[in-house]
């Protein structure tokens, strides 16, 4: 099994590991896009208002155009400890067991527009680029990562269940065909349902969490949500790949 975590825009600093090496990351055939996504950012780092611009900043994002500047030289630690925010607070990794780290390793990626995907041990520095940006000079991130992230992908997770939870801007870069997706939905007195940010968050951390610490191995669908009811998740089964979260 594969769960695929959408990033976030809050990130840790510094780390404890060696600086950025691409052939180190997981997914090497992605090593050619990655590459040249981090050259871009780096040369772009040197127009501030440029950067601005491109990454969707406001006036007081210097550290982290500076984050940007430093891709090749700064600290890295595995992008599990890297992205923070509700999803990843939910997630509670530092609260994992050595065992539990170990299966989040083997059982957890995260989707990136700037590394298309790592997996959860993978050592990666702080940046700053979204899914929906724009860089100069360079055609889309979806038409950038398309070909080789769908492609990559889908050889990886051939024959094993993929729980996708990344945001549907994420999922454009690189569809996989057959993976259950996670809708997180807030039931209101009257019983109608909708989507609030926070909740979906929150909600699919705790699902991640719970199916890296099950010592069950689930295998499509309906063990997913066996899972996230074990964990005290209101689940139900929408279709063959569609779980939905009540909260």
């Amino acid at each position: 099994m594969l769960v695929i975590l959408p990033p976030s825009e809050t990130k840790s600093d510094g780390g404890a590991l060696g600086p950025l090496d691409l052939d180190a990351l997981s997914f090497p055939q992605l090593t050619t896009v990655r590459d040249k996504l981090v050259s871009a950012l780096i040369a772009l780092a040197a127009d501030p208002d440029a950067s601005r611009a491109a990454l969707g900043l406001g006036k007081g994002a210097d550290p982290e155009i500076a984050r940007n500047a430093a891709l090749r030289t700064s600290p890295t630690r595995p992008a599990l400890e890297r992205y923070t925010g509700v999803l990843y607070d939910a997630l509670d990794a530092a609260a994992f067991t050595k065992a539990q780290r170990e299966k989040a390793y083997a059982r957890l990626a995260i989707g990136s527009a700037l590394f298309g995907t790592v997996r959860a041990g993978d050592p990666i520095p702080a940046y700053r680029l979204s899914g929906g940006s724009k860089l100069p000079g360079l055609p889309t991130l979806s038409a950038l990562w398309k070909p080789a992230l769908a492609q990559t992908l889908r050889a990886e997770t051939e024959g094993q269940l993929v729980v996708d939870l990344r945001s549907g801007s994420y999922q454009q870069l690189g569809r996989i065909p057959g993976a259950v997706t996670a809708t997180v939905l807030t039931e209101r007195p009257d019983g109608k349902r909708t989507v609030v940010s926070h909740f979906n968050k929150h909600h699919k951390g705790l699902l991640a969490r719970a199916l890296v610490v099950t010592r069950a191995e689930p295998g499509d669908i309906r063990d997913v949500a066996r899972v996230a009811e074990k964990a005290g998740l209101r689940a139900e089964i929408a279709s063959s790949t569609e779980l939905l979260v009540i909260t």
